[in-house]
């Protein structure tokens, strides 16, 4: 499958609300944990066998508790696993979509910590009992369904316990089968190899019928560096082919990459793509310049109305004398959609006031923007002035969210024609092009030349910002 289309497609189901997740062990290695054969290889070596010839490690971890008692393999998975690791770049990427159901057969807590770490509650479930149970404000339910690193006694790993599981752990795969059928899963983290892929599937497989939904999942091709012989690369070669048909049973789609990094940029590029629908929209204004103040915010009304017609979701600080405005068309539009909730097309932060200590409420700002542009793939300067005394001058609260932005990987668009700071930032950004917008469509540079020349009114800049959005869609 074309990666493309892969990122267009997964993406919808995100914005939908219909994503979800399975992690395999590949995810928490980056992060110096082992995979299942590294797990392994100590205790095979005990049995005098080379897992360098063996393909069926769920039999090994299985000879291994026949020739001793299961506490060694315990032990093995505390010390591999019970120490302290942080979650890896893809994990962070993760945990930033809007995912609500994840599934692993991880031991580790990466996953939980990368979710934490994005302020989102956790719903974690490694036993049947916990399935029947909800806690309260749940952002995410995490099912491990081959246990928690801490319980491994309770852990799935030898072949004994995953024959039994089905009957032991019958909860999970009722409520796997019904994920699958209801959401659209990414897979990540496994290989062709992987004893858990097909383990899972074959739980599965019997509630499997042809009208289902698509899934997808992320496979590194294998390379010549992966095997001893000639012969035993171009077997490889095609032994992941045919994995690949086969997981078209279970209408998963594959999406091959180069090496692993080509993972995180794929990654990257869908939470990129993802954010780019959330424009930030930065600006203050007490002078309204030539405009009249009435004008300026009848433009931001529909600015803000015409933002959300088209897919968008505004987020905003409610900058004074014109974040109103514009977050009034914003939900005015919102509600006008049936079946819509405004969290979808809304993220309203207003900045806290009362806060006394100059320097204590400079830090408050500053980590509140930094919240609330991260967020964001655009970021929209308008105007950008406010009253000292009887003088006009720059917000200098505008110029540091520019300045987060940039640092934060945010398009930016300075309106220049509504003046003041956002003229400022425009003559910078289209003074050094390639800087900026290295990336960018000739299209894109005509159109943002045009928003620094001078309108009769704010209104005819709404269809200029709107087409510039929509541009960068597509960059």
């Amino acid at each position: 499958m074309k990666k493309e289309d892969f990122l267009r497609l997964y993406l919808n189901e995100i914005e939908d609300g219909n994503a979800a997740l399975f992690a395999g062990a590949g995810l928490s290695i980056d992060a110096g944990y082992v995979d299942w054969k590294n797990l392994l290889t100590p205790l095979a070596k005990e049995l005098g066998l080379n897992l360098d010839l063996e393909q069926d490690l769920v039999s090994v971890a299985q000879f291994f508790r026949n020739s001793n008692n299961r506490n060694r393999i315990t032990q093995k998975l505390i010390d591999e696993l019970g120490t302290v690791a942080n979650p890896t770049v893809n994990h962070e990427i993760l945990a930033s979509l809007p995912i609500s159901t994840i599934w692993t057969t991880n031991y580790d807590r990466l996953i939980e910590d990368a979710l934490k770490a994005e302020g989102k509650i956790v719903d974690s479930k490694y036993n049947k009992d916990q399935l029947a149970n909800t806690r309260r404000g749940r952002d995410v339910v995490l099912y491990k369904m081959h246990g928690d690193i801490e319980n491994p006694q309770d852990t799935t790993l030898t072949k004994d316990e995953y024959e039994k599981y089905p009957f032991t752990h019958a909860p999970f795969i009722t409520a796997l089968s019904g994920d699958l059928v209801s959401k659209t899963f990414l897979f990540v983290g496994f290989s062709f190899s992987d004893p858990n892929l097909d383990y899972i599937l074959s739980r599965i497989r019997v509630n499997f019928k042809d009208n289902q939904r698509n899934h997808y999942c992320i496979f590194k091709k294998v390379e010549r560096n992966d095997f001893d012989t000639d012969a035993q690369f171009e077997n490889g070669k095609i032994k992941q082919e045919l994995v690949a048909q086969d997981l078209n049973r279970f209408h998963i789609n594959v999406v091959f990459v180069e090496k692993y990094t080509d993972i995180t940029s794929l990654l990257e590029k869908l939470y990129k793509q993802y954010k780019r629908k959330t424009v930030f929209f930065s600006g203050s204004a007490d002078d309204f310049g030539p405009w009249q103040k009435h004008d300026v915010e009848e433009a931001l009304f529909k600015l803000g109305s015409s933002m959300v017609d088209k897919g968008f979701r505004v987020a905003s600080g409610v900058g004074l004398g014109i974040g109103n405005p514009l977050i009034s068309g914003a939900i005015s539009s919102a509600y006008k959609k049936q079946q819509s909730h405004l969290d979808d097309h809304l993220l309203m932060r207003p900045f806290p006031q009362f806060i006394k200590d100059d320097k204590e409420r400079a830090n408050v700002w500053t980590r509140y923007r930094e919240a609330i542009i991260g967020k964001s793939g655009i970021a929209l300067f308008f105007m950008g002035n406010k009253r000292n005394g009887k003088e006009t001058v720059a917000a200098n609260g505008v110029i540091e969210e520019f300045e987060i932005a940039l640092s934060k990987g945010v398009f930016v668009i300075p309106i220049g024609c509504s003046g003041f700071v956002a003229k400022t930032l425009w003559e910078r950004v289209t003074a050094d092009i390639a800087t900026y917008y290295p990336d960018a469509s000739a299209d894109f540079i005509d159109k943002l030349n045009e928003l620094g020349q001078e309108v009769d009114g704010p209104a005819e800049i709404i269809s200029q910002v709107t087409e510039l959005m929509e541009l960068v869609i597509k960059e």
